[in-house]
């Protein structure tokens, strides 16, 4: 008998879960460690044909039960060069959805807590694409849900013009995350999920849209989730509609669809090859060469209701519990390696923010760019490191200092932490704690896409416990010390008064709380006084 109930417990534990959603059901697959993953799910139909940039759809209905065990196509990202061709991962078919769960939550009933991550990119690819949730959950003991998901970039997602606002839609990139929290709303339930405790997250990219998704339609709140957690937020350059004319018309001239009496339609009509053909990067007016990234969100007055830190200062965010925060050297993978001359890095800094003004510039090279403040690293410029440090606060660490104040301000929760964790190539190159590197300790070295730094499975594999502890007992509790790895050091809140400006700084074996040093506070309080002037 003992034997025939082991039997029967094997089997229904060998049998692959399915959930019946309203347009279809879905087979995931169960893994020996206890968590589930629904891969490949459609959240949205395919944006193609005359849905290319229309905002998303609700999927078809599909009568038969589909396989959801493997990875679908992620969007099609700006391309390097003319020419460049779609490689067999990227599809214009590309709104999928993944759910990594407790096995035994799958309908069961159970209300688990939900994190929702966003992928950067620059709005112009998916960097994070296909990251396992399995360990997340897992670290949570598995008393969480994690949900990832593809969405448009580039021109497929954020092309803008009177042609678009007029026949189109805009800001489809951020109506396809908007999409996905609304199908989180009416599935997660399924998956064992209460779809009234979804935490947002997201890196670079995914961490400006974690701003966006709080000051959406001004500060609205839609109920789609309770918290925020923004790693490495970005403030770049946004343009409203008739400011992105250019983009929309290059693209048009490039594919010879000027000579169409209507232009969308005729870039509507494009095969995609074609049209990725001329998916290139273009100037920015005012500016002198091309930026890093050329597509992001537009001012459009409803969705995007203005620039980002005027909304917050405005007050018109929403007001749940958040953390910010940054890495130490934000900027060394995106400045140029050879910068030799303060005159090569205002060209680099003018391109990203071309309405910077000369006194503007002067005033940041006095902060950054003095000799005493250029280094030597192997094939590196001298003026490459100070160059870095001035754009990794400009863009992302004074901004999420920004955020965090603001939040204090207005008497949220909220945290904000500085990832100081060293590896030792890293450091030697010059690279540093460089550009979203913590994501690799928030989700386990095994749970990213790209390769992580060595160290992350020997010297700093002990970083991983600690940043999974927090990141899972903020999701769970909105708070990251109640379910706090063991003998991790408690994360105190950012305030305002006497005690502002406290944040936790995270290192392998040093983790503690440390206090914004002065000098940075200073050069920040500068570069938030003109942010507004570089529509950040």
């Amino acid at each position: 008998m003992i034997l025939y109930q082991f039997f029967l417990l094997s089997l229904a534990s060998a049998q692959a879960p399915v959930v019946n959603l309203s347009y279809s059901s879905y087979e995931g697959s169960s893994l020996s460690n206890g968590v589930s993953q629904f891969l490949g799910m459609r959240y949205a139909a395919a944006p193609v044909g005359d849905l290319r940039f229309e905002a998303p759809q609700d999927p078809p209905f599909k009568r038969e039960t589909q396989k959801a065990t493997r990875h679908r196509p992620i969007c099609i990202p700006v391309a390097k060069s003319p020419g460049t061709s779609i490689e067999n991962t990227q599809s214009e078919d590309c709104l999928f959805i993944d759910i990594y769960t407790p096995t035994d939550a799958v309908n069961s009933g159970k209300k688990l807590p939900i994190y929702f991550f966003i992928q950067g990119g620059g709005f112009a690819e998916l960097s994070n694409p296909n990251y396992n949730g399995t360990y997340l959950v897992e670290a949570s003991g598995h008393n969480m849900i994690v949900v990832t998901f593809n969405y448009r970039v580039g021109p497929f997602g954020f092309l803008a013009g009177k042609e678009v606002e007029q026949g189109a839609s805009l800001n489809n990139g951020l109506k396809d995350q908007r999409q996905a929290l609304q199908w989180v709303q009416k599935h997660i339930s399924n998956f064992g999920g209460d779809p009234k405790h979804v935490v947002i997250g997201g890196d670079s990219a995914g961490g400006a849209s974690v701003t966006l998704h709080l000051s959406a339609y001004g500060g609205r709140n839609d109920g789609l989730f309770i918290g925020a957690a923004a790693e490495s937020q970005s403030f770049g350059t946004m343009l409203n509609v008739s400011e992105s004319q250019f983009a929309y018309n290059k693209l048009a001239t490039n594919t010879g669809c000027t000579d169409s009496d209507n232009t969308l339609a005729c870039l509507r009509s494009l095969n995609v090859i074609d049209l990725q053909h001329q998916n290139i990067k273009t100037t920015l007016p005012g500016a002198t060469g091309d930026p890093l990234y050329l597509y992001s969100p537009t001012i459009d007055g409803d969705l995007v209701q203005d620039h980002t830190l005027k909304l917050f200062h405005q007050g018109k965010f929403i007001k749940v519990p958040v953390i910010f925060g940054d890495v130490t050297n934000e900027g060394t993978i995106f400045v140029p390696r050879n910068t030799s001359s303060i005159a090569e890095a205002d060209t680099f800094i003018q391109n990203q923010f071309p309405d910077i003004t000369k006194a503007q510039l002067e005033k940041f090279n006095s902060m950054y760019l003095t000799k005493d403040q250029t280094k030597a690293y192997p094939n590196a410029g001298l003026y490459w490191p100070p160059t870095s440090t001035g754009y990794g606060e400009l863009r992302y660490i004074c901004p999420g200092i920004d955020m965090s104040s603001i939040y204090a301000s207005a008497g949220v929760p909220s945290w904000n932490y500085h990832y100081a964790v060293l590896d030792p190539h890293e450091e030697e190159v010059g690279t540093g704690t460089s550009h979203t590197v913590e994501v690799n300790a928030i989700w386990g070295p095994d749970g990213v896409s790209t390769v992580p730094p060595a160290s992350y499975y020997t010297t700093n594999a002990g970083i991983v416990p600690v940043m999974q502890g927090y990141w899972t007992s903020f999701v769970r509790s909105l708070n990251p010390n109640t379910h706090r790895f063991p003998s991790s050091p408690a994360w105190g809140a950012w305030v305002s008064g006497n005690d502002a400006y406290h944040r936790i700084f995270i290192q392998t074996n040093q983790t503690k709380m440390e206090t914004v040093p002065q000098d940075q506070r200073t050069r920040c309080e500068y570069l938030l006084s003109i942010g507004e002037d570089l529509r950040q």
